[in-house]
């Protein structure tokens, strides 16, 4: 790294610790920090440390919700029959600025990956289970990321879900193979779950 002042240097470093983030692009967001006011950067690292304080998980769907239930599950217009299964809280968000999908969430907070050592019951899935057992539910719609992790937890959730006598579906084209959810637009995800396919 260039021969930056300490605080600079750390500035960056921290940054660059963000996903997606490399060397360069950490170096022009400390730059643009330091560009601008002290108010701006107190009113960003105040955000940032309100958003850590405040921020939990929805007690129902384990989805980010600043109140022990999330407003999608507070939602009495929302479609409690059908659940929609995801691996991260970003998921949601992904799939709710599609405005297709109009059901409630499960986030499993992560996805089987054995390479990585997680394990089904790692995630929230026994959570998803007593759901479907507890409520009316009609649908299940596994809408993980079509990756390797992704495939493996729709065919393991499959295998639980099926035996239960409620439908299970998959989302269907429009999300390329070994591709994120976060990344796909908007008119992507609403033809992947509309075009579901059962599991």
């Amino acid at each position: 790294m260039a021969n930056y002042a300490k605080s600079l240097t750390k500035l960056i470093e921290e940054f660059a610790k963000l996903p997606g983030i490399g060397p360069k692009s950490a170096e022009r967001l400390a730059l643009h920090v330091l560009k601008g006011s002290l108010d701006q950067a107190k009113g960003l690292a105040l955000a940032i440390v309100k958003a850590k304080q405040s921020l939990g998980y929805c007690k129902i769907c384990n989805n980010l919700s600043e109140a022990q239930t999330c407003p999608v599950c507070q939602d009495y217009r929302r479609d409690k029959s059908t659940i929609c299964v995801v691996g991260e809280p970003k998921d949601v968000l992904a799939i709710e600025k599609s405005g297709a999908y109009h059901g409630v969430y499960h986030v499993l907070l992560g996805l089987v990956s054995p390479l990585d050592g997680v394990k089904p019951e790692d995630l929230k899935i026994r959570e998803l289970l007593h759901r479907i057992k507890q409520n009316q539910i009609k649908e299940v719609i596994v809408a993980t990321d079509s990756d390797a992790d992704g495939e493996t937890t729709a065919l393991y959730l499959g295998k639980l879900i099926k035996p239960l006598g409620v439908k299970i579906s998959r989302i269907a084209c429009g999300i390329p193979a070994g591709g994120n959810l976060e990344y796909a637009d908007q008119a992507t995800l609403g033809k992947a779950l509309e075009g579901r396919r059962e599991i």
